[in-house]
C-alpha cells in the first residue's frame, strides 16, 4: 500500500504540492478528464487522494522533488490519528538530536525492525518526560514516515523538525485565545526580571507556557530550572522539547493541565513568574474555585479571568520575587476589577504598567499591556509610587524592536533604583494614593504626564527648517525617479516564457541557497568566524523589508547554528510573514558584505555566470510566485525550491535585472520620503501644540 493512501488534500494543497497557483489546478480539473476525481469534502471544497494526486502530476513531470520537510508533513497527513502519531514523535526528535553525526546519518538506512526498536526505546526512555507520550506510547509508528522524521532531523535541525510537528498539531485544533509569544517580547519580558546587580532568578515558572518561548528566554538569560504548565497537551510537550532542546544544561519540568483548576506545582514557590495567559476566558472555573486560599487580593469575577491568573502567580512567588505578565488593556479599566485593582496597588504588588504598541504580538489589533508585579515580604516596605509607561509611539511601523527594549528598560531601571524617571519620555512613577480613587484605572495613558514641549523655540524652528529641506530632496528623488520613459507593452498576449523550479536550479549548480539552521544542515558548510567576529552585524528579516542596514547582534543568531557571511550579489527573501504577499527581496551590496545571515531569511547565491541577481530577485518576489510557494494563512512560511524562475540568456536577464533595481530603488527613496514626511509633520505638530510654533505667514514678537 502506498505511505500516502490515506491521505487526503485539498486544491490549495495540489497547488503547493506542484508550485503553482490554485487558478492552475482548477484549470487542470476543468481539462483534463484523467485528473482524480474528488473522495471527500464538500462541492466547495472538495478532498483528493494524495497518492492519485501525486501520481497523476508524476506522470506530467510536475511534481517537484520534496525536500526531507515537506516530504514529513505529507506523511504527517496521512496518519489516522494525527494527535498520538506526533506524541510518539517527539520524543524521537529528542533522541535523535542526540546522536552522532555519523549515527544519525546511518539511522534511515537500518531495517525497519532495528528502526521500530530503535524508536520503542527512545519513546520508552522519554514516556514521562514529555507530556502526552506516556499516553500514547503503545502502538508502532510507520517505518516511511520514522524515516522521513530523521531526514528532516539530518536536513533542517532538531529544533526545526519540532516545529513541523507542532504545525501539524495546530492545523487538527480548534482551541482559541491562546497566541504564541514572540521571540523579541519573551526577550524583554524576561530582561524585566534580571536583578539591579545582573543577576538573574534561577527557578522561574510559565503556568500558561504555551510551546515555552518565555520559559526558553529565560533559560537563555540564565534560569537553571523551569517549570511550565499548559492545558494543551500539544503545547506542553512542544514546551518540553524546545526546552530540551535549546536549554540542554536546565532542569526541566513541564506538565499538561489546567493551571487553575488542576496545578501541576502546588507546593512550588520560585524565583520568577513569565505567563502569557489566555484572554476573555469566562469558563476559568469561577464557580468552583470561589473559595481558593489564592484568592489574597479578593474573589475575581467570572469575566475577568486575568485576574484569576495574576493571582495565582503571585502564590507561586517567594517573598520579594517578581512576575512579569502580558495583559489585555481592558483588564486595567474594567469596572468589575476595580476593588482587586486597588488592593494589588494598596498592598505593594504592582509595580509597573507598560503600555506596548498596537500589533506588537497576537491579537494584533490591539495595544497590550505589561504587568510587573512583586510578592511582598513579610517585613517589606511599600513602594510609595507605581510606574507608569506608554511605550506606544516607540516602535513605529516597522517594529524596531531595540529602541522598544532600549525605553523601557531604562524606565524600569531608574523606577528600581529611585533614580529620575522624567529623562525617559511617557514614563511617571503615580503615588499609590493617586491610584486609589473610584475608578482605580492603571491604564498608563491616563497616568503619563502630557506636558507642554521645553525645547527652545528657535532650534525647534531650526530643526523644522532641516526636516522640510530633507522632505523635499526625498520627493525630488521619487519624482526624478518616476521619469524613466515608456514601459511599453509586449503586444496582444503576455509573454510566456519556460520557467525551471529553484530545486531544478540547486540541481543544476545555477545557484546555493542558505539558510540559518542549526547544526546539521547539508545544505551548505557554515562559513569560520575569525576570533572577535562575534561582533559582526546580523542582517535580519526586518532589516530585508525595512531596507536598513545590518542591525541584529550576536544575540539575533540561530542557537548553536551554522554561520554564513552575506556577500554582494546574494539574494535574501524573508522566510515568514503574516498574512499579506511581502513583495520584498534584497540583493545584497557591498555595504552588507560581512554580515552574518540572521534567522528566518532565504539566502539565494547565484552563479554571475548563469543568473543575474537583480533578475532573480525580482522574480523571486512576484505575488503569485510566492503564493504557489506558501503554506499558511495568518503566518505565511515560504517553500523555497517551489518558486519558479523564467529560463532568459543572461544578456536579457540584465535587462530585466535593472529595471527590476530601478523599481527597488524608487520604492526605497518613496518610503524614505513617507518618513520624511511624517516625522516633519510630528516635529511641527508638536511645536504648535506646545506653543514654540507659529503658523506661516505670522510674525515672530
Amino acid at each position: 500500500m502506498s505511505e500516502y493512501a490515506t491521505a487526503l488534500v485539498t486544491a490549495a494543497d495540489i497547488s503547493r504540492l506542484a508550485g503553482v497557483t490554485r487558478a492552475t489546478v482548477s484549470n487542470w480539473r476543468r481539462r483534463h478528464a484523467d485528473f482524480p476525481a474528488p473522495v471527500g469534502g464538500t462541492d466547495t471544497s472538495p478532498a483528493y487522494d494524495l497518492a492519485a494526486v501525486r501520481a497523476w502530476l508524476s506522470a506530467r513531470g510536475q511534481l517537484p522533488e520534496n525536500s526531507p520537510a515537506d516530504e514529513l508533513r505529507l506523511l504527517l497527513r496521512a496518519q489516522p490519528e494525527t494527535g498520538r502519531a506526533v506524541a510518539r514523535l517527539f520524543p524521537v526528535v529528542l533522541a535523535a538530536a542526540g546522536l552522532s553525526r555519523a549515527d544519525l546519518v546511518s539511522l534511515p538506512e537500518r531495517s525497519d525492525d532495528e528502526l521500530a526498536s530503535w524508536t520503542r526505546s527512545a519513546v520508552n526512555a522519554l514516556a514521562d518526560e514529555i507530556p502526552g507520550v506516556a499516553e500514547a506510547a503503545s502502538g508502532g509508528v510507520d517505518a516511511s514516515l520514522l524515516r522521513a522524521l530523521v531526514r528532516a532531523v539530518i536536513a533542517e535541525g532538531a529544533e526545526a523538525t519540532a516545529g513541523i510537528l507542532f504545525e501539524r498539531l495546530l492545523e487538527d485544533s480548534s482551541v482559541t485565545g491562546t497566541y504564541l509569544t514572540p521571540g523579541p517580547l519573551a526577550e524583554l519580558m524576561t530582561a524585566l526580571l534580571a536583578e539591579d546587580s545582573g543577576a538573574f532568578p534561577k527557578r522561574v515558572l510559565d503556568p500558561a507556557c504555551g510551546s515555552g518561548s518565555l520559559l526558553a528566554a529565560a533559560a537563555r538569560t540564565g534560569a537553571t530550572e523551569v517549570y511550565g504548565q499548559d492545558v494543551l497537551t500539544g503545547h506542553a510537550a512542544r514546551a518540553a522539547v524546545r526546552l530540551r532542546l535549546g536549554a540542554p544544561a536546565a532542569a526541566v519540568t513541564v506538565r499538561a493541565g489546567d493551571s487553575l483548576r488542576s496545578d501541576a506545582f502546588p507546593d512550588l514557590a520560585v524565583d520568577a513568574v513569565l505567563c502569557n495567559p489566555p484572554y476573555g476566558d469566562r469558563a476559568w472555573g469561577h464557580d468552583e474555585l470561589a473559595y481558593d486560599e489564592r484568592w489574597a487580593y479578593g474573589v475575581p469575577p467570572r469575566g475577568e479571568s486575568e485576574l484569576a491568573w495574576i493571582q495565582h502567580c503571585l502564590a507561586h512567588l517567594a517573598p520579594g520575587a517578581h512576575a512579569v505578565l502580558l495583559m489585555p488593556p481592558a483588564v486595567a479599566e474594567r469596572a468589575s476589577g476595580r476593588r482587586i485593582r486597588s488592593e494589588l496597588v494598596r498592598g505593594g504588588v504592582l509595580r509597573a504598567v507598560i503600555a506596548l504598541p498596537q500589533g506588537i504580538a497576537m491579537p494584533l489589533h490591539i495595544g497590550l499591556h505589561l504587568w510587573v508585579l512583586r510578592r511582598p515580604g513579610p517585613d517589606a516596605d511599600v513602594p510609595p509610587a507605581v510606574l507608569f509607561l506608554d511605550a506606544t509611539s516607540t516602535k513605529k511601523q516597522d517594529h524596531d524592536w531595540a529602541e522598544l527594549r532600549e525605553t523601557v528598560l531604562a524606565a524600569w531601571r531608574a523606577y528600581r533604583v529611585g533614580a529620575d524617571i522624567t529623562a525617559v519620555p511617557a514614563a511617571r512613577a503615580v503615588p499609590l494614593i493617586d491610584l486609589l480613587d473610584e475608578a482605580a484605572d492603571l491604564t498608563p495613558v491616563r497616568h503619563v504626564r502630557g506636558g507642554r514641549t521645553v525645547q527652545h523655540p528657535g532650534r525647534l524652528a531650526r530643526q523644522g527648517t532641516d526636516l522640510r529641506d530633507r522632505l523635499h530632496q526625498a520627493a525630488t528623488q521619487v519624482s526624478d525617479l518616476s521619469r524613466t520613459g515608456d514601459w511599453p507593452p509586449t503586444g496582444d498576449r503576455p509573454r510566456e516564457w519556460r520557467t525551471a523550479t529553484v530545486a531544478d536550479l540547486l540541481r543544476g549548480g545555477a545557484l546555493d541557497l542558505l539558510h540559518a539552521t542549526p547544526r546539521g544542515s547539508r545544505r551548505a558548510e557554515p562559513e569560520p568566524l575569525a576570533p572577535g567576529d562575534d561582533a559582526r552585524p546580523v542582517l535580519t528579516a526586518k532589516d530585508v523589508v525595512t531596507g536598513r542596514p545590518a542591525s541584529g547582534t550576536s544575540a539575533d543568531r540561530t542557537a548553536d547554528g551554522d554561520v554564513h557571511l552575506v556577500r554582494p550579489g546574494d539574494v535574501l527573501l524573508p522566510e515568514i510573514f503574516r498574512g499579506e504577499h511581502p513583495s520584498v527581496t534584497r540583493v545584497a551590496e557591498d555595504d552588507d558584505a560581512g554580515c552574518v545571515l540572521g534567522p528566518h531569511l532565504w539566502l539565494f547565491r547565484p552563479d554571475p555566470q548563469r543568473l543575474d541577481p537583480w533578475f532573480l530577485a525580482g522574480f523571486l518576489s512576484a505575488e503569485e510566485n510566492v503564493s504557489a510557494a506558501t503554506t499558511g494563512s495568518s503566518l505565511v512560511r515560504i517553500h523555497p525550491r517551489r518558486l519558479r524562475v523564467p529560463l532568459l540568456p543572461l544578456v536579457e536577464q540584465r535587462r530585466y535585472g535593472d529595471a527590476f533595481r530601478h523599481l527597488h530603488v524608487m520604492r526605497t527613496t518613496a518610503r524614505r520620503a513617507a518618513e520624511a514626511a511624517e516625522e516633519t509633520a510630528r516635529v511641527l505638530g508638536a511645536g504648535l501644540t506646545g506653543g514654540a510654533l507659529l503658523p506661516p505667514g505670522h510674525e515672530s514678537p
